[in-house]
């Protein structure tokens, strides 16, 4: 009996010993890969360091290096987490709760859910203090919740009943510029249009989009069907739409003044409270985040799910990593990245036009690499599509939809012009294209929209736009020309992952076409298949 026990024992401490292994292998892959991810960006500001067009000091560059370590292990930290726990978590609510067969129940918790994790979600909190100026911060993530609510509510129905992606949005889009008509038609609230449009691209950030994806698979498979896995896909579209619609509504009806004052984002400010105190405060910030979605799936957990031990004590783990992750996280980007941001593109706005557009293309390019969300895009949809649409064709095709974006945003700070000359174009190419492309790659390049344009965007590439906005026009145009950079970034992706199918289509057929001119020009062979 000793001898047995003693041996239970010894095997209990191997089983333990490899899963910690397990856990310390697939951590530090993670942070190979943030590392990766992260290192185009720092290279850039090192290399416009060492230019005469920005001066930043070395006190600037020792607090950014600082940073950017605290960047690589937090997107490390998250997206481990994201594989332990938001991931999983997701998919545990859409499979039990589809498999209850309440759809009542079903859908009160899509739209609960919807509306805990946008109010966690940290890059919307971003960009509400950066317009709390003009806007008041609690009413406009509050706002965004009820859209993200009610659109996740739709995707689930969407998913049940198998309705179709592509005309569901081509009506909220005519919704959307409906609803921006008539803000435009306002006499004082129409420079709100571009803030309204970029808190669609910052609802779909880290938190969201582990959670919202997992749940559309979860509920795709166990309703089961023809073309289960792309069913799944949509539901980060549609939580982008939302928040814009809602948003929209709430400026039309606002009344207020609407000076805006940019934020203070010099390095001295921040830092004069001290790093470990701006680690506290984002600790506060996290936890205040996370406990409302932990509490609600334990909530599940006791009366709905019932999971066994071992997934829960994985799930807690997870939270742990993804709570770290996004501490750090959000400490480095507040800490270093939106005053290097703002400084780059304040001082880069005195070139010639040509070369800021130039070099906003391509910090676009490198930036949407650091996005923690994206790599769990990614990995999603290379999962689900079996390799059909790799990681790396995910990438360059995000990157360079980023790049652009960027690019033209830039642009029209110089120009003057209205977003919606942009944007009215540039969704009616997209989906002009879901008609000629497969419907998988539609889905995708619509979640992938509100995917690129996470917490890096509205932390780094925002304020670099507000930045270069101030130098040429001042304060009184940055809500105008500056916001939508956002907006943007969720534009651009539409079209070229859609090009990217588009492509494949046209591959496939030349294939063929090739395959019968082979067949039909073969003298040996006879085109003619008999059946018996």
């Amino acid at each position: 009996m000793v001898f047995r026990t003693f041996a239970i024992m010894k095997d209990s401490r191997q089983v333990t010993k490899n899963i910690s292994k397990d856990i310390i292998s697939a951590l530090g892959e993670k942070l190979k890969e943030s590392l990766i991810s992260v290192l185009p960006v720092s290279l850039i500001v090192l290399l416009l360091s060492l230019t005469p067009w920005v001066d930043i000091s070395p006190k600037e560059l020792a607090v950014f290096a600082g940073a950017t370590i605290f960047l690589i292990l937090g997107i490390g930290f998250f997206n481990r987490g994201a594989d332990m726990a938001m991931t999983p978590m997701g998919q545990y609510i859409g499979e039990g709760l589809t498999a209850s067969k309440k759809m009542g129940l079903l859908l009160t918790i899509a739209f609960v859910m919807g509306l805990l994790i946008t109010i966690a979600e940290p890059d919307l909190s971003v960009l509400a203090s950066q317009v709390s100026a003009v806007m008041n911060g609690t009413v406009l993530i509050v706002t965004v919740g009820i859209g993200v609510g009610i659109m996740l509510l739709l995707g689930v129905l969407k998913i049940l009943f198998h309705f179709d992606l592509t005309s569901i949005l081509m009506f909220l889009y005519m919704v959307l510029f409906c609803l921006a008509a008539l803000l435009m038609d306002s006499d004082e609230n129409w420079p709100l249009l571009s803030m309204c449009f970029d808190s669609g691209g910052v609802t779909t950030g880290p938190i969201t989009v582990p959670f919202i994806m997992a749940l559309g698979v979860g509920i795709a498979l166990t309703v089961g069907g023809r073309n289960a896995s792309e069913n799944s896909f949509g539901l980060i579209a549609l939580c982008s739409v939302g928040p814009i619609a809602a948003v929209l509504l709430l400026s039309i009806f606002s009344t207020g003044s609407l000076d805006f004052a940019a934020p203070d984002y010099s390095m001295e400010t921040i830092m004069s409270e001290g790093p470990w105190k701006l680690l506290a405060g984002s600790m506060v910030n996290v936890g205040k985040s996370l406990v409302f979605i932990v509490l609600f799936f334990f909530s599940l957990q006791f009366t709905v799910l019932k999971l066994p031990k071992s997934k829960i004590l994985q799930i807690i783990f997870g939270i742990m990593y993804a709570f770290m992750g996004l501490v750090l996280f959000l400490s480095a980007v507040e800490m270093a990245y939106m005053p290097i941001g703002y400084k780059i593109g304040s001082e880069l706005a005195q070139m010639p036009p040509a070369i800021i557009v130039g070099l906003a293309f391509i910090i676009g390019m490198v930036v949407v690499l650091a996005e923690p969300a994206v790599h769990v895009l990614n990995n999603q949809v290379q999962e689900i599509t079996g390799g059909e649409v790799s990681k790396r064709q995910m990438m360059t095709a995000l990157s360079v939809g980023v790049g652009v974006s960027i690019g033209l945003s830039v642009l029209r700070i110089y120009m003057g012009f209205s977003l919606l000359y942009y944007l009215i174009p540039g969704y009616l190419i997209s989906l002009g294209l879901s008609f000629f492309v497969p419907k998988l790659y539609t889905a995708i390049a619509f979640d992938s929209g509100g995917v690129a344009s996470g917490p890096l965007t509205s932390s780094f590439i925002l304020p670099l736009i507000i930045g270069a906005c101030m130098t040429l026009h001042g304060e009184s145009k940055i809500l105008e020309l500056a916001f939508g950079v956002v907006s943007m970034v969720a534009m651009t992706p539409l079209i070229t992952i859609q090009s990217l199918g588009f492509k494949s289509v046209l591959a496939s057929r030349r294939r063929k076409n090739a395959a019968m001119r082979r067949i039909l020009a073969s003298p040996d062979e006879d085109p003619i298949i008999y059946f018996d």
